[in-house]
């Protein structure tokens, strides 16, 4: 089965080599992904903190998007890096790509947590809608932090060059909905793929141990993170190919993703209070889909830590790009960041 997104030849579609060379931080990785979660494994997130996926075409009406990050680019800790770079041209979230109307198809719900992400995909025009924070107001009215738009047939990376972004600026207020400007499709394990039993593309990890780091690794454009010497934004976590999975008691969906993080890795694309995949969000799918019977949240929690290994940025043909968000950008990064240094949290 061909990947549902980007060319053949995207990062997120081509196969891991054999025996590739691991990180140098291995060890020290992997002690922050068990240090990440409460939880005795890898969790996936199903459902909330993740994508959900809605169908437009050419019938499904144009909406207005209104700027929802305005007030806080002017307002919020979290963007003050930003507030100096403020002029009547900002994009203030919202990329040239993407407005001002979209196709948002009636049924289209965001993620309910604050996050709020939605995606939107056209598969006729080839085309995808990211947004985080999407709302919509009580009168109707459609509002979002980010808005970025790009084409399903292109790489599924962005080019840095594209956004004006300083080190220390959060990547948001130029459009991208992921803390670390990936596409918010990149890397999810979606429904139909999982029920015809095979992934063909890497996937989407998040941890809280996230680095606090002035660099990163493509497909990741910037950075976000709070934890010395944590994994850095980009970085693929494999697990090991020589691994039988068929003698382990993992469940049929639990093999398949097992299968494609052997097979492809997982990308670092976001904070998560937690170690976490994502599979995408199904709450008020239009075809009645679930996650019942097929995967749970927890069907990886039997793969050990010992399972799993970083893999060195050479051994997947990453360059290393020194730029990022290097200030704490909220309090749940902050929290992460005062437990490992051993700073007193605030009260």
């Amino acid at each position: 089965m061909p990947a549902a997104f980007f060319s053949p030849d995207s990062f997120w579609n081509t196969p891991l080599p054999a025996n590739p060379a691991i990180h140098a931080d291995n060890a020290r990785f992997l002690r922050f992904s068990s240090w990440s979660t409460s939880s005795p494994g890898v969790h996936i997130n199903l459902k909330t903190w993740t994508i959900p996926l809605y169908a437009a075409d050419a019938a499904t009406p144009l909406r207005p998007i209104g700027r929802r990050i305005a007030t806080e680019l002017h307002g919020s800790q979290f963007l003050a890096n930003s507030r100096p770079y403020l002029h009547p041209g900002h994009p203030e979230g919202h990329h040239a790509s993407f407005g001002p109307t979209i196709p948002i198809p009636a049924a289209a719900e965001p993620d309910g947590q604050t996050d709020a992400h939605l995606a939107i995909i056209d598969s006729e025009r080839r085309q995808a809608w990211d947004m985080w924070a999407a709302h919509r107001t009580p009168a109707g009215d459609w509002e979002a932090n980010t808005g970025i738009s790009y084409s399903l047939d292109g790489p599924g990376v962005f080019d840095p060059a594209d956004f004006a972004a300083r080190n220390g600026e959060s990547i948001h207020p130029y459009g991208p909905g992921r803390a670390v400007g990936v596409p918010i499709i990149a890397g999810l394990i979606l429904h139909d793929e999982l029920l015809a039993g095979r992934i063909e593309h890497k996937l989407a990890f998040a941890c809280r141990a996230s680095g606090l780091l002035a660099h990163h690794f493509p497909p990741a454009i910037w950075t976000d993170g709070g934890v010395p010497g944590g994994p850095p934004a980009g970085v693929v976590f494999q697990l090991d190919p020589a691994l039988d999975l068929d003698a382990l008691a993992l469940s049929p969906g639990a093999r398949v993703v097992a299968r494609a993080l052997q097979e492809y890795g997982a990308v670092l694309v976001d904070y998560a209070d937690g170690f976490t995949l994502y599979g995408e969000g199904l709450w008020g799918d239009p075809r009645g889909r679930s996650w019942d019977g097929a995967l749970t949240e927890e069907d990886l929690f039997g793969l050990d830590w010992k399972h799993f290994r970083y893999l060195a940025p050479e051994a997947v043909g990453q360059v290393l790009v020194e730029k990022g968000m290097i200030p704490l950008p909220h309090g749940a990064i902050t929290r992460a960041y005062r437990e490992v240094t051993g700073v007193p949290p605030l009260d």
